[in-house]
């Protein structure tokens, strides 16, 4: 038997058959969005903005699962009738504006061209005055919504894209019957279940992204939501969200035919792709998981049997977002290989028309430098911070550069500051009683870049390993399609039989850890004074103030 697992990212789908026995990956096809700057509708004059076309995503469920079942078809037992579940994974927060029937509104002529009526991509950080005002109100109200989501609200998520949406583009604001997100609205999609009011709803996107948790019975309040904005509360959706072990529908047979599958195949619930790349990775209890790409997304699981503490700078503590019957505990880093990638396209010398080949010889000089060779420390914050600082507004600061300073030391010292970043948010776990004992690692940085991986076990000062599987997202979510096809009982009896870790161990370096050690004091003295408002600390400021410059510049509001 066979699940396939669609994965949702950030420049693509991927669409994955499995081997549900073993895990074996038969076939896999990827679908690259057409639209925009590698699948990103972009405006110039706010850097902020990044949207997707929904229209991307339904042709590239039909593009990517008819190759992938077609290309396993070559193989000598597959037939199409063996495939028993669908699983799907997205990008996250990223919802949708639909009108009445479920139907994305940017696929509709009046809105075609209208950028708020397109998918606002996790990315979009326009949104960044909205979820400044959720928390201000949440915190003055003495509301417990933000108890959940480390206390501060993101421009990321759900609720301040709506309210920006409203505030900047009415006219889609009011031809929107509701919101769904890119989670829900594909499983949605492939079922015909796209009725907003019934739709399934993932707790994934709704209990990380939009303030719902059972302790306040679902979805912030509607005297609370339209206190922010009036009329936001008629967004809010009275479905009770529940986890992918749960079935969304079944392939409907328009769908099935454009794929080459039969129709009547169940689809799980959907949820997001760091999450689904979690359980694929065969994470548990005191088991982290690591999803390095252009951003980063770590998740953990956590037992239910004892109530856990809220984490300030969490990005949730979810019941069952990552696996059925435990807590899903989910951080990360706003930024990650986009830094690697910004610093090759705009700033390495050496001309390098394949940035491939950038990527490859600046690693290789970076590797033969010393920990605190440079005499550099970066702040990962070139898309902000999402953990723990909860910031996007906070941008990146490289610290010790001289007229002696080359490309590869730069480069280094930006890996070096993810990989602070990664330390301090395994350390606010533990602050909070929650123990990492074990490090997975997955995503193309880790399968691709043994430099980033040691500088990561160095810093860290844990041992790293990598996922068996380079499509773990994927592989997650063929996981969920198989229990929800019923052929295993529970998520942890199919990873036992799916996953698995490489033989490939990172293990940390004496004599660097000692050296990181001292530079991680620098990293985070640098940290709080940009980072954290305080009399002590009188740089928390800086950043902010060259935004907002920049913004009054390229709107014309300063002469120059």
């Amino acid at each position: 038997m066979y699940s396939v697992g669609v994965d949702y990212g950030t420049n693509s789908v991927r669409a994955l058959v499995v081997d549900i026995a073993s895990g074996e990956e038969i076939a896999t096809a990827v679908f690259d969005y057409p639209s925009g700057e590698a699948g990103i509708l972009l405006d110039p004059a706010d850097p902020n903005v990044a949207r997707q076309n929904p229209a991307d995503y339904i042709e590239g469920f039909y593009k990517s699962v008819a190759q992938a079942v077609g290309d396993a078809a070559n193989t000598k037992l597959f037939a199409a009738d063996k495939v028993v579940g669908i699983g799907v994974d997205t990008t996250g927060s990223t919802p949708i504006p639909v009108n009445r029937e479920g139907a994305a509104l940017a696929l509709l002529d009046p809105f075609r061209d209208n950028l708020a009526a397109h998918a606002w991509l996790w990315k979009d950080h326009s949104s960044h005055a909205e979820a400044e005002d959720i928390t201000r109100a949440a915190s003055a109200g003495g509301f417990p919504y933000l108890a959940k989501c480390g206390g501060t609200y993101s421009s990321e998520w759900y609720w301040s894209k709506i309210l920006h949406c409203m505030r900047t583009a009415p006219e889609v604001a009011e031809a929107a019957y509701s919101w769904v997100e890119l989670a829900d609205f594909i499983p949605a999609f492939v079922t015909g279940n796209t009725n907003p009011d019934c739709l399934a709803r993932c707790i994934c996107a709704a209990g990380h992204k939009a303030m719902y948790h059972t302790e306040w019975d679902g979805l912030p309040s509607a005297a609370f939501l339209d206190g922010l904005e009036p009329g936001l509360s008629r967004f809010r959706y009275a479905t009770v969200a529940v986890p992918s072990n749960q079935s969304a529908g079944e392939l409907s047979a328009d769908v099935a035919g454009r794929v080459g599958l039969p129709a009547g195949i169940p689809v799980a619930v959907g949820a997001f792709d760091a999450h689904m790349g979690a359980v694929g990775s065969g994470c548990g209890e005191g088991i982290l998981v690591k999803i390095l790409g252009t951003s980063s997304c770590d998740c953990m699981p956590a037992p239910m049997t004892a109530k856990l503490p809220d984490i300030p700078g969490l990005c949730g503590i979810v019941p069952e977002s990552i696996i059925p019957g435990m807590y899903g505990l989910e951080a990360g880093q706003s930024a990650v290989g986009d830094i690697f990638n910004w610093f090759v396209k705009h700033l390495a010398p050496g001309g390098d028309t394949d940035q491939g080949a950038a990527h490859e010889r600046l690693t290789a000089d970076a590797a033969r430098l010393k920990p605190g060779e440079s005499g550099l420390v970066a702040l990962d914050w070139n898309n902000g911070n999402r953990t723990v600082l909860v910031d996007p507004l906070l941008t990146g600061l490289i610290v010790g550069q001289t007229l002696h300073t080359t490309s590869a030391e730069i480069y280094r010292a930006l890996i070096e500051a993810t990989a602070f970043g990664a330390l301090t948010i395994i350390n606010r776990f533990s602050e909070y009683g929650v123990d990492v004992q074990q490090v997975i690692n997955c995503g193309g940085i880790a399968e691709k870049n043994p430099l980033v991986m040691q500088i990561y076990a160095d810093i860290c000062n844990r041992p790293m390993r990598i996922s068996r599987s380079a499509q773990t997202c994927a592989l997650g979510a063929a996981i969920f399609g198989s229990v929800v096809a019923g052929a295993y009982p529970n998520v942890a009896a199919a990873q036992a039989k799916m996953t698995g870790v490489k033989d490939l161990i990172y293990d940390p370096i004496g004599e660097n850890v000692a050296v990181y050690q001292e530079l991680y004091r620098i990293y985070r003295a640098l940290h709080d004074a940009f980072g954290l408002e305080s009399t002590s600390r009188p740089l928390s400021h800086v950043m902010k103030d060259l935004i907002a410059i920049r913004q009054r510049v390229r709107k014309g509001l300063i002469d120059v």
